[in-house]
Formats: C-alpha cells, structure tokens, sequence
C-alpha cells in the first residue's frame, strides 16, 4: 500500500479568521511553538501535501509552507489523513491509518482517515465537520480553536506543553540571571547576552536557532523565540515570536508569526500580528478597557463579544504603521493596510487602505507591491509569484470595502 498522505483543510469558521485568511490557510499560524501544520505533522508523523483553503487562496506557495490545494488535486488511490486546521491534537501515538473513520477531539469531528478508493466527504461536511457523527472514530487528546483571540489566549499554556514534549533540556549561560525552575531550551546556535534576566517562574523559555536576545531585557515564560529572531531588550514575555523578527520594548501575551520587525520602544500586548508587519517607533495597543468589562471583536459575521477582559489588536499580513500609532482595545487591522500621522485608527481598518485616523483612502497596488518587496528584500526574501497573485486577488476583492 502506498504510504498515508496528510491534507491540512480549513473549515467554514477557519475560513472567516478575519484578518489571517485573507491571504493565508490557518495551517501557516501559530499555536505554541509550531503552525498547526507543522503539529499535525508531528502528530501524524507524515509530511503535509496541502491545504485544503479557500480556491482564493490557491498557488499559495509561501517559502517552508505546504501549497493550497483544492479537492480535485488530492488524489484518491492512496490513504490519506485530513485533520481540521482548528484541531490541535495533543502529542500522543499516531492514528494507525487504516481503513476509514473519523477523528475526533472531546467527541467532537475534526477531521477523517480514508482508505484508498474513498471519497473525500462533500463540500458542506468539510466546512463544518462537527455535524458528521457517523461511523468509526477515532479519539485525540486535545482541543479545539474557536476564534483568533483564543489562539492568543491560549499560546502560554500550549507553549508550556510544547517545550516539555520537543525541547526538553536547560542551559544556564554565562553571566545570565534566572529566576524560577522552569527550562531555559536554547539551540547551540542561540545567543543570550550577559545580564539579561531569564524569568522561568510561570513556565519554560524556549529559544530556536540562530536568535540571539540582547541586554538589557527580560524573557518571562512560557515564552519561544522562533528562528533567526533578535530581542534587543525590553520585557517580552508570555508569546509565541518568529521566525526572524525585531522585537524591542514590551511584548506580552502575543503571537507575532514572522517577519516582524518591532524594532522601537512601545507596548504590544494580546495581539497576533501576521507576516512582514512593521511597527514604527513608538506604536502601542490598548488591551484592555477602561470599565474592565469584556470586549467586542468584529469578525465577518458581525461584532462579537469575545468573552475575555483583555484582547489587543489583530492585524494581517504587511500591514506598516507610522511612529506614535495608537491602537484601541480590539482593533482589526485588514492585511496590506498602511497606518500613519499619530491618530488613532477606527476599530476595523479595511484591507489595502493608508490614511490619518479615519481618514482613509485606497493604497494602489502598485505602491503596495513596491513596499512589500522593499521590505522583503532588506531580510533576503522575495515576494512569490503565488503569493503576489493572491495579495492582487485579495486588493481587487476588497475595493467595495475601503470605498464604504
């Protein structure tokens, strides 16, 4: 029998993950210290051939990412896994894939094993797998994500998890100052600076290859550093950052996915930042509300309470904001959206739009597309040809909403 195949797919509540998914699967986020692809490759202990998205999405072909396919492109002779991109499987024994049945999370759908020969399930069991209750199942340890915010919510506890399931060592290096028992997990290809101060007391600190952190700073746990990330000092603590990205002043309870350069003084706090955002000296987030009650999100389907006291901003892919830029509890921040002048945004910044404030007006995608490359070429990236057909795809898309 040919070896099992894995297909990440991207459910009906996925797809509305607003801003992430306008340009990008949720198999290419990040939970902990891995995107939910590289976990359920980890799970499965099987390479992921794609991601089953949005057809806007296809030719997705971001570099170390798996490709966006659609079902047409998955073939049917061979077995294949498709777990839900919401799922995050704990790290257990593998699924023997064998024969069809489903897999499940506290009893619930999130995904199939299919022999050779079986069908894919149809359109609307894909988009909202819970409703399939029928035949063999499979039980996973786990959760299951529901919005955004409960990604950012919960990354220290699943960074925790993660560290002591993949990383389980300590380091004490020369001359830096550790407080707690938790693990400080360094690769022999990180960097620590004397005198920085190494805050293990609430959970494990994890650094990947190639980061080095700079004086003075503080890392408080569970915190990970993704590859190639530079810290050059602040107070970052309890987030999931990198690959390769800046980062200076204070940093909590945030997930920024990689290429982001925060390179100035300013707080940052219960947010998630897509690819390629750079933030201007001295921009900072509100999170968390003058009555301390809880705060409402908007999302496609509408403002909805998030249930939780603090939430920050949420902003998509190249998304550049000017120095002194002040964001409220909440905000949404559409993908290629350029922010300057000082004044505070609206709370739902459509996609591809620059301006003052509320004033804001449409950023032509020529200009957009000249910024982006700019940018990626300072760290040696190129924009793809996949990735650009998308961002122009996603611009045109978005027109009636910046013109509203």
């Amino acid at each position: 029998m040919s070896p099992a195949r894995l297909y990440l797919f991207d459910d009906g509540k996925a797809r509305r993950w607003a801003p992430f998914t306008l340009t990008r699967p949720v198999g290419e986020l990040r939970y902990g210290c891995l995107t939910p692809r590289e976990r359920a490759e980890r799970v499965f202990q099987i390479p992921c051939s794609g991601q089953l998205s949005r057809r806007a999405l296809a030719g997705f072909d971001e570099p170390g990412a798996a490709p966006v396919v659609q079902r047409e492109d998955i073939p049917r002779d061979v077995p294949r896994v498709l777990p839900s991109s919401r799922a995050v499987p704990d790290f257990q024994e593998p699924p023997t894939v064998r024969g069809t049945g489903r897999l499940t999370v506290g009893g619930e759908t999130v995904g199939w094993m299919l022999e050779p020969g079986q069908p894919l399930p149809g359109d609307a069991t894909l988009r909202n797998p819970a409703s399939a209750t029928e035949g063999p199942a499979v039980e996973m340890a786990g959760e299951i994500l529901g919005r955004p915010w409960h990604l950012v919510a919960g990354t220290p506890a699943r960074i925790a998890k993660d560290v002591i399931t993949l990383f389980l060592d300590d380091h004490q290096p020369e001359g830096v100052i550790r407080i707690g028992k938790a693990e400080l997990s360094m690769s022999a290809r990180s960097d620590i600076e004397p005198g920085v101060v190494v805050d293990t007391r609430n959970g494990p600190v994890r650094l990947d290859d190639d980061v080095r952190v700079e004086g003075p700073a503080r890392l408080v746990g569970p915190l990970y550093l993704g590859s190639g990330t530079r810290i050059f000092g602040g107070h970052v603590a309890t987030s999931s950052i990198g690959p390769v990205c800046k980062v200076r002043g204070e940093v909590a309870d945030s997930v920024l996915l990689g290429f982001v350069n925060k390179a100035h003084d300013g707080h940052l706090g219960h947010a998630m930042l897509g690819r390629w955002v750079n933030l201007g000296a001295g921009t900072v987030n509100s999170d968390l509300k003058n009555n301390y009650g809880t705060v409402r999100v908007w999302t496609p389907d509408g403002d909805e309470d998030t249930g939780l006291i603090k939430v920050g901003c949420f902003m998509g892919d190249h998304v550049k904001t000017g120095i002194g830029t002040m964001l409220n509890t909440g905000t949404v921040v559409g993908a290629g959206r350029n922010v300057f002048g000082g004044m505070m945004p609206p709370n739902v910044v459509p996609p591809f739009a620059w301006g003052v404030g509320t004033d804001l007006r449409d950023y032509r995608f020529d200009k957009f597309i000249q910024a982006a490359e700019a940018s990626m070429a300072r760290r040696d990236q190129i924009l793809t040809p996949g990735v650009r057909r998308i961002l122009a795809q996603a611009w045109q898309g978005t027109r009636t909403r910046r013109a509203e």
